[in-house]
């Protein structure tokens, strides 16, 4: 560049009477404002449009900070510049500073999430590892602060330079929420309204230090792994299920299925109440016929035993021994399941009870002695 370029160059920037920036793009939060050895000429008009800030700084110091609008840049609209620069009585020559012009709109559709599980711990399931991903929207609130603390001398700084910030600092106040919320594990999937609020509160002030204003925060999803989601829709359908309508209902169908299947010794049970009832039912057609001849009458019939038994440490019963035994064909019991009635100590695992051990089989007598 020869030397009437360089005059050429200088004298169009030098005076230059009008400082403004027209943004193009949709991620550049702040533009710094180019003229030659940031010259300004006096009387120099400034336009701030809407949506935007210019901020002016001297020498890496924060000066002057003008909102939307129109002015005429001069010691009057410019007293912390002017105080800086030790201008008594006004200037008329050009004068130097930076001038950034900052993106104040709403920036949206901002993408955050975990990049590796949070553990959390849970009192039904231990301790277990979710992932979260959402959506935040944020603007400047104070384009001073943001220039000093963040922008610093960069000539163009864009959403992409502040967004791995951004997310670091979600992502561990995100973790540090859920952690204090100690909600059942599979509540989190399904508040995350309430959380996403929760967490914009407790991320806000972190935003405003660096003169961030966080404006919305979404957590679109929170997942976990595909055993531990099963497990926990088996626990969610058994806590809102009646034990006692399922455990008579699974009794019913188990006593249906052991008469289907006579073969077997609970077909052999079911058998022996069969016959039970009908002993009974004949025992009541002949009682009158027997009272009219003058027979004996028999005493009352014994009172049936009733079992009580436990499943998944919850007491369920009374039932007659046939259902009992019925229970355990269908599997709802089994040898070490814990039963009691009444004249037992204690309650005791049902190999151990006498009459019960018929349930296990092996009642195969022993060889006869020689003789």
């Amino acid at each position: 560049m020869d030397i009437f370029s360089k005059i050429k160059e200088k004298l169009t920037h030098e005076f230059i009477d009008i400082i403004e920036w027209l943004d193009y793009t949709d991620d550049t939060i702040a533009h710094r404002f180019e003229r030659y050895q940031n010259e300004i000429k006096n009387g120099a008009k400034l336009i701030v449009r809407e949506g935007q800030t210019a901020v002016f700084v001297n020498e890496g110091q924060l000066a002057d900070v003008f909102e939307p609008g129109t002015y005429d840049l001069t010691t009057k609209n410019l007293p912390i510049l002017a105080t800086l620069k030790g201008w008594k009585y006004g200037f008329n020559s050009p004068f130097k500073a930076e001038v950034y012009f900052v993106n104040t709109h709403l920036f949206t559709d901002e993408k955050w999430g975990t990049k590796s599980p949070i553990t959390l711990s849970d009192d039904r399931f231990g301790l277990v590892e979710i992932r979260a991903f959402g959506t935040y929207a944020f603007k400047i609130s104070d384009a001073g602060k943001f220039i000093v603390d963040i922008v610093g001398t960069d000539n163009n700084f864009t959403s992409f330079e502040i967004n791995e910030h951004l997310k670091s600092l979600i992502a561990t106040r995100f973790t540090d929420t859920v952690g204090e919320a100690n909600l059942p594990i599979e509540l989190y999937a399904a508040n995350t309204s309430e959380l996403s609020d929760t967490c914009r509160e407790v991320m806000a002030p972190e935003f405003e230090t660096v003169g961030i204003s966080l404006e919305k925060f979404y957590i679109e999803n929170v997942s976990m792994p595909e055993d531990l989601k099963k497990e926990i829709f088996e626990y969610s359908r058994i806590d809102k299920l009646d034990l006692d309508k399922l455990t008579k209902f699974k009794t019913a169908k188990a006593i249906e299925a052991a008469a289907k299947n006579e073969g077997g010794t609970a077909g052999a049970g079911m058998g022996m109440g069969m016959g039970f009832v009908l002993a009974q039912q004949m025992g009541g057609m002949m009682s009158p016929q027997m009272q009219q001849a003058g027979a004996p009458v028999p005493p009352p019939m014994p009172i049936a035993v009733q079992y009580f038994y436990a499943v998944n440490g919850v007491q369920q019963g009374p039932v007659s021994f046939e259902q009992l035994q019925a229970l355990f064909a269908g599997r709802t019991i089994n040898r070490d399941s814990l039963v009691w009635k009444q004249g037992m100590a204690t309650w005791t695992a049902l190999k151990d009870v006498e009459e019960l051990k018929s349930f296990l089989g092996g009642n195969t007598p022993p060889p006869l002695p020689n003789p």
